[in-house]
């Protein structure tokens, strides 16, 4: 199991956001390129980022700040990023700049077209998120809830090939309040790519948790608040999922 700490850009510093909410933001570094570096030396093997700017402006807005933090990472681990992807160019620029993977959200459910046009353009380098609460996929920073079954879209998209899917139960993002597993052992079951859970990890219970059901096809998990709050150490996370591995 993969812990992924996330970095969430707006304004060229690293927050968090509770349920996507831009204006409930807590500012946890004015210097992502240095967080990045932390979370290296605590032993991350992949990183997470969120162009938060560019993804309510639908273009890239942290571009500086997401250059910074490439210098830092320097190719040592895998780099996925979301946010504002809505364009073959903006892939393109990205995967230039060292990002391994590119990740897909509310274009891929709006223009299904252009998912497929980035699958084949860039095999190997597109993984798809999916955001949903009771089961129907949200869009547009989670402002609307369209009537798109989760395990119905995931199914579609893995068929145009993407590398993995990422679920995110926005009923819990940013609230420390737990994984919904059985939700992303559900889409999991159905997909022969693999899935990242994100949203609601709190402590090493949900680490065990989610430990658990790995063989379910659940790659790894996205941690933002909790290991930035505290409630959650991610050298210690990553050690019990490395225990915990079959």
């Amino acid at each position: 199991m993969l812990l992924i700490p996330a970095i969430d850009l707006k304004d060229g510093q690293c927050v968090r956001l509770r349920q996507g909410e831009m204006e409930d933001a807590t500012v946890f570094s004015e210097n992502p390129a240095a967080m990045a570096e932390h979370w290296l030396n605590h032993g991350a093997r992949r990183l997470h980022l969120v162009d938060l700017n560019g993804a309510f402006a639908g273009k890239p807005k942290n571009l500086e700040a997401i250059k910074e933090i490439m210098s830092v990472v320097n190719g040592e681990i895998p780099v996925q990023l979301g946010g504002g992807i809505r364009d073959l160019e903006t892939i393109e620029k990205y995967l230039d700049i060292g990002l391994s993977y590119v990740i897909i959200g509310t274009a891929a459910v709006k223009r299904p077209g252009f998912l497929h046009e980035a699958c084949d353009a860039f095999p190997g380098h597109v993984i798809v998120g999916l955001d949903a609460k009771d089961g129907k996929v949200a869009v547009d920073g989670w402002s609307k809830i369209t009537g798109h079954d989760v395990v119905d879209l995931a199914k579609r998209f893995e068929d145009y090939g993407v590398e993995a899917v990422i679920y995110t139960d926005i009923g819990r993002d940013g609230m420390l309040n737990g994984v919904n597993i059985e939700a992303t052992v559900k889409l999991a079951q159905h997909l022969h790519v693999p899935v990242i859970a994100s949203g609601g990890i709190t402590d090493l219970e949900d680490v065990k948790r989610l430990c658990d059901v790995e063989d379910e096809g659940i790659m790894g998990a996205i941690t933002g608040r909790a290991i930035y709050e505290g409630t959650l150490s991610f050298s210690d996370a990553q050690n019990l999922a490395d225990d915990l591995r079959p």
